[in-house]
């Protein structure tokens, strides 16, 4: 007769194996572990393949967890819980999708009974004249005066690199504005042919990464970035553009921008920033990058410094576009306006340096004829 093991060993994965446990996936070297954010899944729910289970916050990024196969799940970790990579979370018994029914999610537990209200003291202390008076006068609120969550890993990763910028850079921002009418126009002209062709829109951003790869290659020093007491110039163009997401600012990285097209740009921004909030956004789309584009201006900003992404030497702020009163030829006329900031780090870029950069910029937005013939 032959041993139980060798039947067991025998059967097909599905029938020896209906348990599959559901880890935390690799998502970088750097990165050791991360904080359960949330599940999207209830105990004991059933679950389709590739179906989004949880969502992971790391000190880098915040990715999602999908279930690798069908059937019922069940939890073994909770909401908030910090688990490192590879921690079993939960398992999905696949046997349920192979005929048998689903198992019915956990009946939340019954509410404990009330405990017995405190006896009141014998006698409490008159409050203070001045106490009383402002308890009178100050209504109480309907809710809770506070709350309090903790931190997420990533808005305490962004924390720590806002002030380390602060603290390890000797951080300058110079400022200039830029008439945008000939972009607008540009734009409005063209627009609707743009999209027919490319399937999407032409936005600003592409205008300003065609200009800042231009002024890069004409004021490499800013395309260059401080390691310990050497210095080096990188000579590729890699631009990051800031996102906002509910879970904070990131930084996705578009590659190659002195090789792409307007559309080509466009196309790559949009697809960056939907992977960003959609929380698809992996820890390589954010490394690399050799300068940040960030655009406070959709937000309704006048004017602001930015903050250096390290290991970078600039940041390139955007402002809102205003309507603003300007001399032109002699005489004051009306413009679309927008106010540019260069916050850099003047350890590696001297003002000068950062002057001309800038300049450069506002004469490749405000001509935008100068992109297209690389002077």
């Amino acid at each position: 007769m032959l041993p139980a093991a060798w039947f067991f060993n025998s059967l097909p994965p599905t029938l020896s194996m209906p348990l599959l446990e559901v880890k935390v996936p690799s998502m970088g070297e750097s990165i050791n572990s991360g904080v359960l954010a949330q599940w999207h899944v209830a105990d004991g729910a059933a679950v389709k393949k590739d179906q989004p289970l949880f969502e992971l916050e790391t000190d880098k990024i915040t990715s999602e967890g999908t279930a690798e196969a069908a059937g019922t799940i069940a939890l073994k970790a909770a909401a908030g819980d910090e688990v490192k990579i590879g921690q079993v979370v939960a398992v999905i018994d696949t046997a349920a999708a192979d005929g048998g029914s689903a198992a019915p999610a956990k009946a939340a537990p019954a509410p404990a009974p009330n405990p017995p209200a405190p006896s009141k003291p014998k006698s409490a202390p008159a409050p203070a004249p001045a106490a009383a008076n402002r308890a009178n006068e100050v209504p109480a609120p309907g809710g809770p005066r506070f709350t309090r969550r903790k931190m997420s890993p990533l808005r305490q990763r962004i924390a720590e690199r806002l002030v380390s910028a602060q603290h390890e850079a000797a951080m300058l921002t110079t400022f200039n504005e830029a008439d945008m009418s000939a972009v607008i126009g540009l734009r409005s002209r063209y627009q609707e042919d743009f999209v027919k062709k490319n399937g999407v829109k032409l936005g600003f951003m592409s205008f300003f990464v065609k200009a800042v790869v231009a002024a890069l290659k004409q004021v490499p020093s800013v395309n260059a970035q401080i390691d310990g007491d050497s210095v080096i110039e990188n000579h590729y163009y890699d631009l990051g553009v800031a996102v906002s997401t509910e879970k904070g600012l990131l930084v996705p990285v578009i590659r190659d921008c002195d090789r792409l097209g307007m559309a080509d740009i466009e196309k790559a921004i949009a697809e960056a920033a939907q992977k960003a909030r959609e929380s698809r956004i992996a820890l390589a789309d954010l490394e690399g990058g050799v300068f940040t584009i960030t655009n406070g201006g959709i937000f309704g900003s006048m004017l602001s410094t930015p903050i250096i992404n390290p290991p970078q030497s600039a940041i390139l702020g955007l402002h809102a576009i205003t309507e603003r009163p300007v001399a032109v030829a002699g005489q004051v006329v009306i413009r679309p306006m927008m106010y540019l900031a260069l916050s850099y780090d003047h350890r590696l870029v001297d003002g000068r340096e950062a002057v001309t950069f800038l300049l450069k910029i506002k004469q490749a937005v405000e001509d935008p004829l100068r992109l297209m013939l690389n002077v």
